[in-house]
């Protein structure tokens, strides 16, 4: 049994051996976090268990259609439910559930199911696949693994996770094993098409807003192969945006010709901004995020400077500089 299948047979064991549980996704969470959570939720019923699915803060809207999206909790506006194991979904570490933490006993069991290389192994219990697309990719294998029938309802929800986090399937990360979970899925009645339109092609009034503002920060250096954008808490406000409206706006960044890697920077309040990285082929930028304290993956990361607008660039392009010019170097 490889250590993969000896995690899967540890995970599925896990949802045996406990009854009541807390199933948390991360903070601002995303369609693989979300679809992941209401998966996992599936799952425990299934097997004839209690499940409270749960977010730091508000599910964002255009989620709203994925089947059983109501039931996810605000935990801002909620008492603590009664559960005896807690199961994470897309979480690289413990600090990304949020202030859900607080509900969480010390020693309580915790199953951390995640696909980020920079996963520090949090759970009591882990099943973590770095080179898998996405969580909803993680959470196919424990459904094939423990032969569960996946309805449409489910698959939609999988389905969701698997095209955010490739991009469309068009990321590097789209492997064979990928587009045969796509294609299983599609035929457990899926429509492709009204997902990738609402989650890939409709934006909302707020993020072209952000947009128009964003570009004009818009700044290119090392010679012309970092690029980067800033969003202040101004902008937000003005814009009517939610944190949600920010997303894609680091790949306006990214996406310009003979750049290398890409950056938005957020400002959250005049002392922590939030920082967001992409690179195209050479760049690390998941290292360059965990040495401050963020994570993700090698062509998408993210971390949180605090600090002022002025002390996240000084920060942050210092480390992207200096990888630019290690690659540089080693050719």
């Amino acid at each position: 049994m490889s250590t993969y299948e000896a995690s899967l047979a540890s995970a599925a064991a896990f949802m045996e051996r406990h009854e009541r549980f807390l199933v948390i996704n991360h903070v601002n969470p995303d369609g693989d976090a979300t679809g992941s959570l209401l998966g996992t939720g599936w799952l425990l019923r299934q097997l004839g268990k209690q499940a409270v699915l749960v977010n730091e803060g508000s599910t964002p809207e255009k989620f709203g259609f994925l089947p059983g999206a109501e039931q996810i909790i605000n935990a801002s506006r909620a008492e603590k439910p009664e559960f005896d194991a807690v199961i994470t979904c897309d979480c690289a570490d413990f600090a990304r559930i949020g202030d859900v933490k607080e509900w969480l006993p010390l020693g309580m069991p915790l199953l951390n199911i995640d696909h980020h290389p920079t996963n520090d192994l949090f759970g009591t219990d882990n099943l973590v696949r770095t080179d898998a697309a996405a969580t909803a990719e993680v959470l196919y294998d424990l459904l094939t693994y423990m032969k569960q029938p996946i309805p449409q309802e489910m698959a939609v929800c999988l389905y969701t996770g698997l095209l955010t986090d490739t991009g469309g399937f068009r990321y590097s990360n789209t492997t064979p094993h990928v587009m045969e979970m796509a294609s299983a899925l599609l035929a457990c009645g899926v429509e492709p098409a009204p997902i990738a339109e609402r989650m890939l092609e409709t934006i909302t009034k707020a993020h072209v807003r952000l947009l128009q503002r964003a570009l004009q920060t818009l700044v290119l250096r090392d010679t012309d192969q970092t690029a980067y954008l800033t969003i202040t808490a101004a902008d937000m406000e003005q814009c009517g945006a939610q944190n949600d409206d920010t997303e894609g706006l680091v790949n306006y960044a990214r996406n310009i010709e003979g750049v290398e890697v890409g950056i938005l920077y957020k400002e959250v309040a005049s002392d922590k901004v939030k920082v967001s990285l992409r690179s195209r082929s050479i760049v690390d930028v998941a290292a360059i995020a965990q040495s401050i304290g963020g994570g993700g993956h090698v062509r998408a990361a993210g971390c949180t400077v605090h600090g002022t607008l002025a002390d996240a660039k000084q920060i942050v392009e210092q480390k992207v500089s200096a990888a630019l010019a290690s690659q540089e170097a080693s050719v």
